[in-house]
């Protein structure tokens, strides 16, 4: 009987190909399974769910297993399934995002729609990200996430979760002994007081704006993934595509009447 291959596990991310994450993410799922990495050629930070269709995409294969994109995290993603891969993947892990993914964040991420794009095709997905350091010009605690990845990782391979369910984790840049677990979150709200755009202006004193980092103040809600983090934990947020409001479809039922009243013929110009 011939043994069954190992599992194909996915890589992708929105910081780039040369990304120091993305290598922390090979090494954390090392001797897991056959891995194949594609992801963007250049840094596709806040991408969101964008989808390259006005002009041709190019893949260059880097090294064995290793491909570059000239796309989006998305792109990726359809091109790995679709034209590179070998068979279907059992996992599709994306990351490690350099900064959170927390709250708002996760509709701007390139990193989390990689997963997002996953579980529309079908594959188990997980986005990971890795929030900046406290103090400004300390190092990305890049030995954390590669401790909690193989955990999780290990975990989406045991257990493989609905492919309609992946997963948004943010992990505390701070030592392995000073995380106090992970906890299982949904998603905070982030509080904007105030505009976070910059305006300068150019040698010819021209204006130009410089859109800014989000805001540090959260609503409080221990159960989100901003008061998680924010309490040494690791964040795991299950997300779904789902985004319909459902009480609104018995709230607003009476506008499906509106429009299919006769139409009155229009009222004859006046003459003087």
């Amino acid at each position: 009987m011939t043994a069954a291959p190992p599992p194909l596990i996915l890589l992708s991310n929105d910081d780039g190909i040369d990304s120091r994450g993305i290598a922390v993410l090979e090494e954390a799922v090392e001797g897991m399974g056959e891995i194949y990495v594609v992801a963007p050629e250049n840094e596709r930070s806040a991408a969101s769910h964008a989808l390259t269709l006005h002009k041709p995409l190019r893949i260059i294969e880097r090294s064995p297993r290793h491909f570059a994109v000239s796309g989006t995290p998305t792109d990726c993603v359809n091109l790995a399934l679709f034209t590179i891969l070998p068979r279907r993947p059992a996992l599709l892990l994306s990351g490690i995002n350099h900064g959170a993914n927390m709250a708002d964040d996760v509709t701007y991420s390139g990193t989390v729609s990689a997963a997002f794009e996953g579980s529309i095709l079908g594959v188990p997905s997980m986005a990971f990200s890795l929030v900046l350091p406290e103090a400004p010009g300390d190092p990305l605690a890049f030995d954390t996430a590669r401790h909690f990845v193989r955990i999780l990782a290990g975990r989406m391979l045991a257990e493989p979760p609905p492919a309609s369910v992946p997963f948004s984790v943010n992990i505390p840049s701070r030592p392995v002994d000073r995380v106090e677990g992970i906890r299982m979150t949904r998603l905070g709200k982030r509080i904007f007081d105030t505009g976070n755009i910059i305006m300068k202006s150019d040698p010819r004193g021209r204006p130009y704006y410089w859109i800014g980092l989000s805001p540090t103040d959260y609503e409080p809600d221990p159960e989100s993934d901003l008061h998680a983090v924010d309490h040494g934990y690791v964040s795991v947020t299950p997300l779904h595509l789902d985004l319909t409001h459902y009480p609104s479809l018995t709230r607003y039922r009476s506008w499906e009447g509106v429009g299919r009243e006769p139409l009155r013929p229009a009222s004859p110009p006046l003459t003087s």
